[in-house]
């Protein structure tokens, strides 16, 4: 099986690291504020319990998202399916279901296309689209490869004047 890790654009990743650093900012605010103020003092201590648990699930809660998406955000490719994960949300399509792949150089997107008529684009580094078209035309020998081209886009430009 090879595994394709997700391309972060680099302000996706900042917007990462300062979520997970909001997070712990967030968490120690809480425990702060748990520490600081009296509960049992409360006149109905209910309400003051479900807001400090409140406070401390919603940090942990996203700060697990985002450290899914770090770590678990990939392109995986075997002989029977293509996987892709983005954090928590996970897919599954079978590679013989795979009718085409394009590399497009024009717009630098490698998109799969489905026998369905959907597709998805493969968001990983441009070193690894060689790599991750060869596993897949592995895979599936009866995938079809096409390139888009910046000198060959279809049209002769010489002839439009």
């Amino acid at each position: 099986m090879k595994v394709f890790k997700y391309k972060f654009t680099r302000l996706t990743l900042i917007m990462i690291y300062v979520g997970l650093a909001l997070c712990v900012t967030g968490l120690g605010l809480n425990i702060f504020s748990l520490i600081t103020s009296d509960i049992a003092s409360a006149a109905k201590p209910v309400y003051p319990i479900i807001q400090h648990a409140l406070m401390f699930l919603i940090p942990v809660v996203l700060g697990i998202i985002l450290v899914s998406l770090l770590f678990s955000s990939y392109y995986s490719v075997d002989e029977k399916t293509l996987k892709t994960s983005f954090g928590i949300i996970k897919s599954k399509y079978k590679i013989e279901e795979i009718q085409s792949i394009l590399l497009d150089r024009t717009l630098n997107k490698l998109t799969v296309h489905f026998k369905n008529s959907s597709f998805i684009v493969i968001v990983v580094k441009e070193e690894w689209y060689n790599e991750f078209i060869d596993a897949l035309c592995k895979a599936n020998s009866g995938i079809e490869f096409s390139i888009n081209s910046k000198e060959n886009d279809g049209e002769n430009k010489e002839n439009k004047k």
